[in-house]
């Protein structure tokens, strides 16, 4: 499903309207349908207290059209304003009058203390304060009223957005509301899938409102949702160098974790031959772990990396493989940093670069530009932070701009890590993934997904699709082990032992499993 700006949904809108001429009052009253579906749905409404809240703007239209749908239906409402009545305009001034005729409660916000009782004594509470083109910082009044409504311990329905989230970037403009069921109308907004807006959601649901399908699946709109691609069928007589050999580049002295997750990622994930280029002293340690791992052991530095001596050999043996990973548990050591770009530079295998492999392009990401193979990143945000010179709050403030700019600019792949990680493209194509969880954030589990993705690889799909696919796995991986294990203590080698069966459910097209990564359309 596409994902889209606020600025894309006044486009669609427009062009509903204007190209197609459906009516603003018809998209309205397809919304507040939409919306009292659901709160029928979930809560009932047949003698049911509700409290509307309504903003000035559409979303406060929305409100009033919903007031009117639950009141048809033997709910009890009171519609509380913010703002003057008098400004309101088109279509929202349409609904507000239409109420104003039939026997429903109407009241102006004066004070919070005004609807703090109806708030106590309430069965439900209606979002329609503000919609998806906040850009100021909410206060006063109404930063009040939406501290009241989420102390209130009722259920709230959000209308389009909960009221207070940005609708580009998911962040909280100075308090916004915590809905238990989200209605968004048209598409889901940037804002409701990144975090924290996402996590104040509750519940999301997705309308079209009666939107042609040429206007939400247009070609413009770059942001989407990851859904994995299918595996194509094994061959039945194939061996093993069929689902791919991929070559990782990881280790260093007290680093034995990441060469070990990465390679060992790549077999667990389906990969049919890995080969391991860690320092000589090492590899005895990872080989007591994981001895189907085929080791190329390296010469070494005076700190226990991989000296920059193992750059030719390196280079020959990548030249057999299908794919090279490099960078996991590399070190810091500046020999194996510049023999880090040497490689990038002169490798012309599809090339994923991690971890301290990062940290050694960032001193020269021209060699990116120049590369003429695939370049996957994956980036963490300090990692990011590094490659783009920007604070960690800088780019948190506009996360998918920022992915779609860094991925253009340095011809590359990248998958910002994080919760919901992002997958952006050079074309600006940018797919918002929903598996995984905060447990999760644990030392190997970015080392878990490289071979991972490098396994989608091998198993037969492109570069661009085993990244999705990849990404996904590893985090619905991490699902699979939190319900069995909680999220509290996973390890990376939870992640690792729950792979085999994240991808079964992929070749399987395991729909029960699948359908809870996907938004409801109503």
């Amino acid at each position: 499903m596409k994902i889209s700006s606020v600025q894309e949904m006044r486009t669609m809108d427009r062009t509903a309207v204007e190209k197609f001429g459906i009516m603003e009052e018809i998209l309205m009253e397809n919304a507040a349908l939409a919306t009292y579906s659901v709160i029928l749905k979930t809560c009932g409404v047949v003698g049911k207290k509700f409290i509307i809240v309504c903003g000035i703007g559409n979303n406060g239209g929305d409100g009033f059209a919903i007031a009117r749908q639950i009141h048809s239906n033997g709910g009890i409402v009171t519609v509380f304003v913010l703002g003057d009545s008098n400004k309101l305009q088109g279509a929202a001034k349409m609904n507000f009058d239409i109420i104003s005729r039939i026997p429903l409660e109407i009241h102006t916000i004066k004070s919070v203390e005004s609807i703090h009782s109806r708030v106590l004594h309430c069965d439900a509470i209606v979002d329609a304060i503000f919609g998806t083109g906040l850009t100021r910082e909410v206060g006063g009044l109404y930063r009040d009223t939406i501290q009241l409504i989420n102390s209130g311990n009722k259920t709230v329905f959000s209308v389009d957005i909960p009221s207070g989230v940005n609708g580009d970037t998911g962040k909280i403009m100075g308090a916004g509301i915590k809905a238990d069921h989200t209605v968004t109308y048209g598409l889901p907004k940037r804002g409701t899938m990144l975090y924290p807006g996402y996590e104040l959601c509750g519940e999301l649901f997705v309308t079209h409102i009666s939107f042609p399908p040429a206007i939400y699946e247009a070609e413009s709109i770059r942001i989407a949702i990851n859904d994995p691609f299918p595996l194509p069928p094994k061959d039945m007589d194939a061996h093993k160098g069929d689902f791919g050999e991929v070559l990782f580049i990881a280790g260093a002295a007290n680093y034995f974790g990441a060469p070990y997750f990465s390679a060992m990622s790549f077999l667990k994930a389906g990969g049919g031959y890995t080969r391991l280029g860690a320092p000589l002293s090492i590899t005895p340690f990872i080989a007591a772990q994981g001895s189907e791992i085929v080791f190329i052991p390296q010469k070494e530095t005076a700190s226990g990396s991989i000296a920059y001596e193992s750059k030719e050999s390196l280079c020959d043996l990548a030249e057999t493989m299908d794919m090279v990973v490099l960078g996991p548990g590399l070190s810091l050591n500046e020999e194996t940093q510049q023999l880090v770009r040497d490689l990038t530079q002169v490798i012309e295998k599809p090339l994923l670069i991690d971890g301290d492999g990062i940290t050694a392009i960032c001193q020269d990401l021209a060699i990116l530009k120049q590369r003429k193979a695939s370049t996957i990143l994956t980036p963490h945000l300090g990692e990011m932070s590094r490659m783009t010179k920007l604070s960690v709050d800088e780019i948190e403030s506009d996360k998918i701009a920022l992915v779609q700019k860094t991925a253009r600019e340095l011809n590359s792949i990248i998958v910002l890590k994080g919760a919901h990680s992002l997958i952006g493209y050079p074309d600006e194509r940018v797919f918002i993934n929903m598996s995984g969880n905060p447990g999760m954030a644990t030392a190997g589990s970015g080392d878990v997904l490289t071979g991972t993705i490098a396994a989608m690889f091998g198993l037969g799909q492109s570069i661009e699709d085993a990244v999705r696919t990849g990404v996904f796995v590893h985090g619905l991986s991490g699902d699979m082990a939190a319900v069995d294990l909680g999220e509290d203590g996973m390890t990376a080698g939870d992640i690792l032992e729950y792979i085999p069966q994240a991808v079964r459910v992929i070749r399987d097209g395991e729909e029960e499993i699948l359908s809870n990564y996907r938004l409801p359309v109503i």
